[in-house]
C-alpha cells in the first residue's frame, strides 16, 4: 500500500448557483411594486443604467404574444388593443362572452385607448397618473385624540396621570392595565388614579377607556340615556345574550318579549370597538401584476406596465466613461457595472416572459372561471402548470406569489387558481374546493328561517353532485366565517 502524497487530476460536474443567478430566481418571486423598489435602488448603484419611461430603446427584446397551437407572433403583429411594448397573449379560444357580475365590468367598457380593463399603460392622469392619497390628510391617532381632549380637561399631576392611562389603552379603545399598577407605578393614591379614568371615560369615542365589554357598552348606554336598571343587568350578562337564553334574561330583567327586543336591538347599535375609528396604518390598495381581458374570441395577458418602468444600458455613456485614461480598478469597476446592467435588463426581460407564460397556461386551464364565475373553477396544482409550459414545479412557484391577477371578475391572486380536488358523487369530473365553498355559501345563504345542520348540507351538496364527508362540510364553514348550525339559529333567535 503506498501512502506517499501524490498529485491526482479528476473532473466532476456540478450545479453552482451564481450570484446573478440568485438574484434572477429572487426577481422571479417579486411582485411589480417590489421590483420597482429593486430597479430603484439599482438605477442610484449603477450609473451605466437609465429609465426609459415610455420610450423605445435598446432594452431587450420585445416580448411575443403566442397563440394557443400557433407559433410565436412577433410584437409588431400584435391584435389591436394590446401593447407594443409588454407582453400580451392572444389564445385562439373558442369562448362564449363574460356574463357581467362584478364592479370591474364597467371598467372594461371605457376603454377609450386605453390598456386592458381601462388601465393606462402610461399611468393613467399625467405621467405619474392621479394619486388619491394624496388627497388624504395624516389620521388622527387614538392617543393623540384623547391627548387633546384631556388637555383641555384635567390639568397639573392629573394631566400626567392622563397621559400615562392613555398610553395603556390599546388600538381597540381598552384599558390594559390594572389602575393599582398604575398608582403603584407612579406614587399616587388609588383613588386619585379611578377619578382621571373617569374623566377620560368621559371622551369622544363613546366608550374609551372601558376595563370590559361590559363596562364599554355600560358607558355608551349611559352617553345615551338608556342605561336603566333592565339594561345593567342584560349589559351585566352578555354571556347569556351570546347563548340566545332569552327567556333567563327576560325574567332578569323583569321585561316583556317587545321590551327584550327593543334593548337587543339598542345593545346591537353599541360599538364593541370605539378605539378602531382612530389610527391605525392606512389600508394600501392591491396593485394587479397582470391584466386579463376578452379579445375577440380569445384572451389577452398583459403585463401592468404601469408598475414595472423599462431600464436601458446607456451604452454611450459608457463609451464616454471607458475612453478615457483609468487604473486597473476602474476598468474592472466599469466592466462590472456593465455586466450587471446588461443581466439585469435580460433578467427583467425573462421575468416577464416567464410570468406572462404562466398566467397565459393558468387563464387555458381556468377558462370556465372567468366564463361563468367561481363555481366553475377547476381544481388545478402547480405540477400540471410546469409540466404544460415545461417548467419546473418551483419556477411556477415562485411565479404565483405575491402577484394579483385582474379581470372582469375582479381583483385575485394567482395563488387563487389552485385549488384542490373534490371527487364528484356519480363519477363525473373532479370540482374545485372553491366551488365546493361557494355552494355552501349559497346554501346557508338562502336556508331562511329553517336553518341548515352540517349533515343536511352534505345531503344537499350530495344531490348536486359533489361527493364530500360532514368534516369537511365543517372545515370549509369555518373557513368561510359563517358558524354552525347552532351559533346561526340563535343569532335568527336574536335577531326575531
Amino acid at each position: 500500500m503506498n501512502l506517499a502524497p501524490r498529485l491526482d487530476i479528476r473532473q466532476s460536474q456540478s450545479l453552482v448557483m451564481t450570484p446573478q443567478l440568485q438574484q434572477a430566481i429572487k426577481l422571479l418571486a417579486l411582485s411589480n411594486l417590489e421590483v420597482e423598489g429593486f430597479i430603484a435602488e439599482e438605477l442610484e448603484r449603477n450609473p451605466l443604467l437609465e429609465s426609459a419611461g415610455g420610450e423605445d430603446g435598446d432594452g431587450g427584446e420585445p416580448i411575443v404574444a403566442v397563440p394557443v397551437g400557433g407559433d410565436p407572433v412577433p410584437a409588431d403583429e400584435l391584435p389591436a388593443g394590446g401593447s407594443d411594448a409588454d407582453p400580451v397573449f392572444d389564445g385562439e379560444l373558442a369562448l362564449a362572452n363574460v356574463t357581467d357580475d362584478s364592479a370591474a365590468d364597467s371598467i372594461g367598457s371605457l376603454d377609450g385607448g386605453l390598456g386592458l380593463n381601462g388601465v393606462s399603460g402610461g399611468g393613467g392622469v399625467g405621467e405619474d397618473g392621479l394619486d388619491f392619497d394624496s388627497f388624504a390628510g395624516g389620521e388622527l391617532s387614538l392617543a393623540d385624540h384623547l391627548m387633546a381632549q384631556a388637555g383641555t380637561a384635567v390639568a397639573g399631576a392629573d394631566l400626567f396621570i392622563a397621559a400615562h392611562l392613555i398610553d395603556q389603552i390599546d388600538e381597540c379603545g381598552y384599558l390594559t392595565a390594572s389602575l393599582l399598577d398604575v398608582a403603584n407605578r407612579l406614587g399616587v393614591a388609588l383613588a386619585r388614579v379611578e377619578a382621571v379614568l373617569g374623566v377620560i371615560q368621559t371622551f369622544d369615542p363613546t366608550g374609551v377607556g372601558a376595563r370590559n365589554l361590559s363596562e364599554c357598552l355600560a358607558l355608551q348606554a349611559k352617553e345615551a340615556d338608556r342605561y336603566d336598571p333592565c339594561m345593567a343587568r342584560l349589559i351585566d350578562n352578555l354571556d347569556l345574550v351570546a347563548r340566545g337564553q332569552l327567556a333567563q334574561l327576560k325574567r332578569m330583567c323583569g321585561v316583556d318579549d317587545e321590551d327584550m327586543a327593543d334593548m337587543i336591538r339598542e345593545l346591537r347599535s353599541y360599538d364593541p370597538k370605539p378605539g378602531c375609528r382612530y389610527g391605525g396604518e392606512p389600508s394600501q390598495a392591491v396593485v394587479p401584476d397582470l391584466f386579463v381581458a376578452r379579445r375577440g374570441a380569445g384572451w389577452a395577458v398583459e403585463i401592468n406596465a404601469a408598475t414595472l418602468p423599462r431600464v436601458l444600458v446607456n451604452r454611450a455613456y459608457y463609451v464616454e466613461l471607458s475612453g478615457g485614461s483609468h487604473d486597473k480598478a476602474s476598468k474592472t469597476w466599469l466592466a462590472d457595472c456593465l455586466t450587471s446592467a446588461n443581466w439585469l435588463v435580460k433578467a427583467l426581460d425573462q421575468r416577464q416572459r416567464t410570468i406572462i407564460k404562466v398566467a397565459s397556461e393558468i387563464v387555458k386551464q381556468q377558462e370556465a372561471f372567468f366564463l361563468h364565475g367561481v363555481a366553475h373553477l377547476r381544481p388545478l396544482t402547480l405540477a400540471r402548470v410546469a409540466e404544460a409550459i415545461e417548467m419546473h414545479e418551483s419556477t411556477v412557484s415562485r411565479v404565483t406569489s405575491n402577484k394579483y391577477l385582474s379581470c372582469a371578475r375582479g381583483l385575485f391572486e394567482l395563488k387563487f387558481f389552485f385549488t384542490s380536488a373534490i371527487q364528484s358523487a356519480d363519477g363525473g369530473e373532479a370540482v374545485s374546493a372553491q366551488a365546493v365553498k361557494a355552494a355552501i355559501r349559497a346554501l346557508i345563504a338562502g336556508e331562511g328561517a329553517k336553518i341548515l345542520s352540517d349533515d343536511t348540507l352534505v345531503e344537499l351538496l350530495n344531490a348536486r353532485g359533489f361527493d364530500i364527508a360532514r368534516r369537511t362540510v365543517a372545515k370549509y364553514r369555518e373557513a368561510l366565517g359563517i358558524g354552525s348550525s347552532v351559533q346561526r339559529r340563535r343569532a335568527k333567535a336574536l335577531e326575531g
